[in-house]
């Protein structure tokens, strides 16, 4: 009976995986919820079927499922996004940066785009030295109508992202606006790549890290919450 139990529970984790890429019951020194946001974040629009996804909306009710658990401690959430869908991303960050129980952020390969406040909204947020943040403007696709209002609405949209991320890291707003607009970088486009190391230095991430320094990092967070 107790190894059916088991072979259920197991096929229960490989299905969070498969269909979610969380995974609850770690079996470690603290019950931790790792959450992956890889590839675009889609929003309100479904995306093409051979593009990588997070679902907003498979993102939002575990978020709040993970803040009103008993028997979770803590939240470690790895990155890997290319950005997408701006409205969602923030969503998604705003959510995390409001919960109370620690949370951890890790950037593997990139945080791009609406990925750099994904990462701040952690309480520490690490990233791999190999990892880059790729900082720009928001930006649409499809039809623009080149009227003031259009322009106003995504210099608001912009000042909501920048004044978020200068909430949940150390970088300043001049900072990081002179990173998105910088036009020596990239060939076609505006803004600035930061490898890890640099986005240590300019504020955006609080450390270089690895596999085992974040989940203690995160372990540290649990052990000082319950003090």
């Amino acid at each position: 009976m107790n190894e059916n139990s088991n072979n259920d529970n197991r096929k229960e984790e490989l299905e969070e995986i498969k269909e979610l890429g969380t995974l609850s019951d770690l079996g470690g020194k603290h019950k931790i919820h790792c959450l992956t946001i890889i590839g675009e974040i889609e929003g309100h629009n479904v995306l093409p079927e051979q593009s990588k996804t997070t679902k907003y909306e498979h993102v939002i009710p575990q978020l709040v499922a993970i803040e009103e658990s008993e028997e979770i401690e803590g939240l470690l959430v790895i990155l890997n996004t290319v950005g997408g869908d701006v409205e969602a991303g923030l969503a998604i960050a705003e959510l995390i940066s409001g919960m109370k129980k620690p949370t951890v952020s890790f950037v593997l390969g990139g945080g791009h785009s609406i990925g750099v406040p994904l990462a701040v909204a952690a309480k520490k947020s690490y990233i791999a030295p190999s990892a880059t943040m790729t900082v720009h403007p928001v930006r649409t696709n499809g039809l623009v109508i080149g009227v003031p209002q259009m322009m106003n609405h995504f210099a608001r949209m912009q000042a909501r992202i920048t004044e978020f991320v200068v909430r949940n890291s150390g970088i300043s707003a001049e900072r990081f606006t002179s990173l998105m607009m910088n036009t020596k970088e990239l060939v076609t486009d505006v803004g600035s790549v930061l490898s890890g190391e640099t986005a240590v230095e300019e504020g955006l991430i609080d450390e270089i890290g690895n596999l085992n320094s974040v989940i203690s990092g995160l372990y540290d967070l649990i052990e000082k919450d319950k003090k």
